[in-house]
């Protein structure tokens, strides 16, 4: 079932990525948007109970009043509570499914699975008893048939049913006692959501902005289509032939008529207990042993449990591995294994390929350890002085540079400040739940404003955005400071700076920074670009070479045209390097750019001596579904 499962639901994952992309995948976030729908359904509760009055003829009367004189609010938000609830029990049931599909209910995960078997009961429960409050057919239907249901359960001295047999059998203090259960049962179930997803590392809890605006307007256009509606008053006396069932919570009342009440409570019993102890079936699939998993250079070591991820344990344990959409469809999380085996888990095509695991690479959000690992993770005890924060910044300025590079500049709420090494990035938070990175091009000293250099990428969303629709004024939502691309001012060896188009901006920081330090170390700038055009600003890296007797700038060109008059160097920038540096071996390199021109660095460059822990990099890189700023440093 597994097997068929996982091949049947990477498809469909595969489709909605083709349509939404990994961001915006809805399988992705079925937890969060049932996380939304739960709030909906609390704030169009809290609307609909303001309103409605107990009492048997009360109770019917208020219901239909909000519904009918306050349609365009009161209806409205009736139909909201019940199409909310009814997505509460889809997504909850599919939520289920993809973890037992994907073997997620055993180990460590036993715990959510249990508590969101107990989750989906207590769901059913509330709906029940919502369903109650209104006293139409539909709610004398279900209270006459839960309790047959409840009387087949050896529990209670007198049938519960008799309570229901005549009007007179019902009076106003049932409905009050109703409501105060209404009102308990979602404040139980949140703090079930609470205890439920603590044991999940990073557990999504709010959906992306723009998964959420689409979830709310569907649900909005599917009450205004077709309203949630009463039928005529409950009438004990008389037995409805004709009911609209919801089928999400109501299902199984049908099969009463089918086979008896004793029948489906056996059925329903044995589905739960099926349910609960599905994780100690799935756990003799695997062995119950925890494993090491060290990370190097860093010498850090942590600790997998049964059955979880590489990344599940480190971010468990607040080892910050990258990490984007967690389900094998973004590639954000690739790494080297460099000791050990691994289970490479589920995945999508094309995001790691038989090459790449050959080469002992694997997706650590998928991967799970078969043994004790090795895993190479890069980190610096220096940038565990800055705090990762979430801010909120004004465009203060935009300064067309080049015809393809903005300069925005930030201003940060008054007061507020945001310590940074030259060097680091910070991810613009956009709204549907992405991130673009950008690094500070302003030196830590200089932060009266966040200096960020935009490349208009063609067909890029939000550099397009920037370039055609930002004005200033705007606000921009950020965290950081990111990235361990910083300048390592310990040691006396002169300093590469090798900066490809745009990468110039944390070269510029790192220098500024340098010279506002006071550092007497050699440093020299190559800055490859196209054309003469795209050196941006030159003209400040041209002063720094007056003013400074230890800077030297090399622009270098690699397709020229005839409009620039060029009488300067020309090629690849790490070839002119290469013809000016035989040997690199006293050299520390610093190299910021396209993901190809730091590619071709490092092997070019340790060849003709330069040290393995002297290269540090920072790649910009593009994915088929964005454009993708990111710092991975090749050494630390």
């Amino acid at each position: 079932m597994q097997r068929i499962g996982q091949s049947l639901l990477l498809r469909v994952e595969k489709g909605f990525n083709s349509v939404f992309g990994p961001e915006l995948n809805p399988m992705y976030q079925l937890g969060a948007i049932t996380f939304f729908l739960f709030w909906i359904v609390l704030g169009s509760g809290i609307y609909i109970y303001a309103f409605y009055r107990t009492g048997m003829e009360e109770s019917y009367s208020s219901v239909e009043h909000f519904t009918r004189e306050q349609w365009y609010l009161g209806g409205i938000m009736r139909s909201l509570h019940r199409y909310a609830s009814d997505g509460m029990v889809l997504l909850v049931l599919i939520h289920m499914l993809r973890n037992f599909v994907m073997d997620r209910i055993s180990g460590f995960r036993a715990f959510s699975w249990i508590t969101g078997v107990l989750l989906l009961l207590i769901l059913f429960i509330s709906g029940i008893n919502g369903y109650w409050l209104v006293w139409d057919q539909l709610a004398q239907f279900v209270a006459v048939a839960t309790t047959e249901l409840l009387d087949a359960l050896p529990i209670f001295p007198a049938p519960l049913v008799r309570n229901f047999l005549t009007q007179e059998s019902v009076n106003d203090r049932f409905f009050s006692v109703l409501s105060f259960a209404h009102l308990g049962i979602p404040v139980a179930m949140l703090a079930v959501i609470m205890i439920h997803t603590q044991r999940v590392s990073g557990a999504k809890t709010q959906p992306s902005r723009k998964l959420a605006i689409g979830v709310g307007l569907s649900l909005l256009v599917l009450s205004l289509i077709k309203p949630a509606l009463s039928l005529a008053h409950a009438d004990l006396g008389v037995v409805a032939t004709h009911i609209k069932l919801d089928w999400f919570f109501m299902a199984p009342f049908p099969l009463m008529y089918a086979w008896s009440p004793v029948h489906v409570v056996e059925l329903l019993g044995g589905i739960l207990v099926l349910l609960l102890l599905m994780p100690l079936l799935a756990r003799t699939k695997r062995g119950s042993e925890d494993f090491q998993i060290a990370t190097a250079p860093s010498m850090r070591t942590f600790s997998s449990k049964p059955g979880e991820t590489v990344l599940e344990a480190a971010l468990r344990q607040d080892i910050r591995l990258p990490h984007q959409c967690r389900d094998g469809a973004c590639g954000a999380c690739k790494g080297t294994i460099l000791h050990g085996t691994v289970d490479y888990g589920l995945y999508q095509e094309g995001v790691l390929t038989e090459a790449e695991k050959q080469a002992g690479k694997a997706l650590f959000c998928c991967a799970k350890p078969l043994s004790n690992l090795e895993i190479e993770y890069y980190e610096n005890e220096t940038l565990k002085q800055l705090k990762v924060k979430t801010m909120q910044g004004i465009v203060h300025k935009m300064v067309r540079a080049a015809p393809d590079v903005m300069v925005l500049y930030l201003k940060l709420p008054r007061g507020s400040k945001l310590p940074f090494f030259a060097g680091q990035y910070l991810d613009v938070l956009l709204e549907d739940g992405s991130r673009r990175s950008f690094s500070f091009a302003n030196p830590p000293h200089d932060n009266e404003f966040i200096q960020l250099h935009v490349r208009h990428i063609p067909g890029g969303k939000y550099t397009t955005h920037i370039f055609t629709q930002m004005k200033e004024g705007d606000e921009i939502k950020f965290e950081g400071p990111l990235g361990s691309f910083f300048l390592r001012e310990e040691g006396d060896k002169p300093i590469i700076f090798v900066a490809g188009a745009t990468g110039f901006a944390p070269v510029k920081s790192m220098i500024e920074n340098a010279f506002f330090t006071g550092t007497k170390r050699r440093m020299l700038l190559y800055w490859g670009v196209r054309a003469r055009k795209d050196l941006y600003m030159a003209d400040l890296p041209e002063r720094w070479q007056r003013e400074h007797d230890n800077f030297t700038f090399i622009p270098v060109l690699s397709e020229p045209g005839p409009d620039d008059n060029w009488q300067g160097r020309t090629g690849l920038v790490h070839e002119a390097i290469l013809q000016d540096h035989p040997d690199l071996s006293g050299f520390q390199v610093y190299a910021c750019g396209s993901l190809k021109m730091v590619q071709a660095v490092r092997p070019s460059f340790t060849s003709r001596g330069l040290p393995e822990d002297a290269c540090f990099s920072d790649a910009f890189m593009a994915s088929s579904f964005k454009i993708v700023q990111t710092a991975t440093e090749v050494q630390p």
